[in-house]
């Protein structure tokens, strides 16, 4: 499906998954590195987690670690290596362990089935800003802006999602305000990253939105 149609098809999904102004819909195709294992137990329904890893167009990869219900998994089961396409949304947890991100970004599953075609990686999402957007350059003098969108859930949570904007974008993005709403299109980036705490060096990965388009929300209602 290419990338054209891909994100029509989020679009039209995106109307059957507004709540209110906030929306939250993802559709990516790739290969699940590993095979599911068990996650965590939530009333009652069990999950489980696996690697997606996402070719881009300049062959690097992006990993994505989905979540999936056994239920969904028993419908649709996923070995290392398969190809896989799924629908469903950007989700945020605190990470309490003390090891790692502190916010953890996942994609959760809603629904699985046989990847054909060529790997995708296309989000759609609106909600608002939360905290005052970092603008910066790179050593190389390439402008940045690092942007924190709340999302809300049906049912009263939000999902807090770092995004991440380059060039033009991250100069407009760099005036906006706590509580602004926005609607954007990008896509779920991971990039490799070099701790240090107390002397010790750890490899660690981070997660985030890249953003391609943004939009105040008023603009396209």
């Amino acid at each position: 499906m290419p990338q054209s149609k891909n994100l029509e098809f989020i679009r039209r999904s995106v109307a059957d998954m507004q709540i209110n102004w906030n929306e939250n819909q993802a559709l990516l195709r790739g290969t699940a590195a590993e095979a599911p294992v068990y996650s965590h137990t939530n009333h009652g329904m069990e999950y489980e987690a696996f690697p997606l890893m996402v070719r881009r167009l300049s062959g690097a990869e992006d990993r994505v670690n989905v979540i999936v219900s056994r239920a969904l998994l028993q419908q649709h089961p996923v070995q290392a290596g398969q190809e896989v396409e799924i629908e469903g949304e950007v989700r945020s947890f605190n990470n309490k362990s003390g090891k790692g991100s502190r916010l953890v970004i996942t994609l959760y599953a809603r629904q699985l089935r046989e990847g054909v075609g060529e790997h995708c990686n296309n989000l759609v999402l609106a909600g608002a800003i939360c905290k005052p957007p970092v603008f910066r350059r790179t050593p190389m003098g390439r402008e940045i802006c690092d942007l924190l969108l709340a999302v809300n859930r049906r049912y009263g949570r939000a999902d807090y999602l770092p995004c991440i904007a380059w060039g033009a974008l991250a100069r407009r993005c760099a005036e906006l305000s706590v509580g602004d709403a926005i609607r954007l299109e990008g896509r779920f980036q991971s990039r490799s990253y070099t701790k240090v705490e107390q002397g010790e060096t750890t490899q660690r990965i981070a997660y985030e939105i890249s953003v391609m388009q943004l939009e105040p929300v008023e603009a396209i209602e």
